[in-house]
């Protein structure tokens, strides 16, 4: 048995089948188990016109799970035993530090709720000088050391480290999800080493073809703040935004790119991505977007 699975069968052993698979793909699928479990039950996918994706969790109905508890303690013990420096593929690595941010975001709303109920906004969580705290507390530990969310993303996955690798790829920025109506969609599986090259693509191209976070107005093309927050990762890559966009569109999506000249960005809806947020998941289909 190769070091990775054995860990993983170490710690996940009371909750999962003894027999571990034999390829890395499979590694994260057993390591993230509890967590896909959470996705299965309660993570709401929505496709629109025009190939985009929504998605929505529930955590109204997670926190009335009565298994929820359990599922979140097995993840955290899991992945606070397991050494992250023992991912040495490019394609493993990125999709840990995915997955770790996506749970993890879900796990501070599941486990700090407001009154008794999930917080209207990440927001919440900080104060009126620092409405970001969430992200920059180090309360999240993977093999033994605390992170923050911020670090996951900025350090880890865009830091210094990966880009000597080679690894830093700016599509993570359509991949990692804050837990908002404006953050790129969550989506129901876990990132793997075999579906993270075809999940990148596709929640990127199918992040574009939403008005979250690409429309046109007129002659202005209206674009996701993560493209103005981030636009030195994406500039890395491209010779500009547009350039950048134009990679992972789709043909309807390249057309409206193409055919604006102007640059605004949308303001960034931090309300918290639960299906109440979402019109998609009220208005019929086909319905203009307000």
């Amino acid at each position: 048995m190769r070091p990775l699975i054995a860990a993983i069968a170490l710690m996940i052993t009371p909750l999962l089948p003894a027999a571990a698979p034999a390829d890395e793909a499979a590694d994260l699928e057993q390591l993230y188990a509890p967590y896909q479990k959470i996705l299965d039950a309660h993570l709401i996918e929505k496709k629109l016109d025009g190939g985009g994706l929504v998605a929505a969790f529930d955590y109204d109905a997670a926190m009335a799970d009565p298994v929820i508890a359990q599922r979140l303690d097995a993840q955290k013990s899991t992945l606070a035993n397991f050494d992250p420096e023992q991912l040495e593929a490019r394609s493993t690595a990125i999709a840990f530090w995915i997955n770790a941010y996506n749970f993890f975001m879900l796990q501070h709303i599941l486990e700090n709720p407001h009154d008794g109920a999930p917080v209207d906004s990440v927001k919440d969580y900080g104060s009126l000088f620092n409405p970001y705290q969430v992200f920059s507390r180090e309360i999240f530990t993977v093999g033994g050391r605390n992170y923050s969310l911020d670090t996951i993303e900025k350090d880890r996955l865009l830091g210094e480290e990966y880009a000597a690798r080679g690894w830093k790829d700016a599509r993570v920025h359509l991949a990692v999800n804050c837990a908002s109506v404006g953050c790129p969609p969550l989506r129901a599986r876990v990132y793997t080493t075999t579906n993270l090259e075809a999940l990148l693509d596709e929640n990127t191209r199918r992040a574009l073809a939403t008005p979250y976070h690409l429309r046109r107005d007129g002659d202005t093309l209206r674009l996701s703040k993560l493209f103005d927050w981030y636009a030195a990762d994406y500039l890395a890559e491209a010779d500009s935004i547009r350039a950048w966009l134009l990679r992972f569109a789709d043909d309807a999506t390249a057309e409206t790119i193409r055919s604006t000249r102007a640059t605004k960005f949308i303001d960034y809806d931090w309300d918290l991505n639960r299906p109440a947020n979402f019109p998609e998941f009220h208005r019929q289909a086909g319905a203009p977007f307000d």
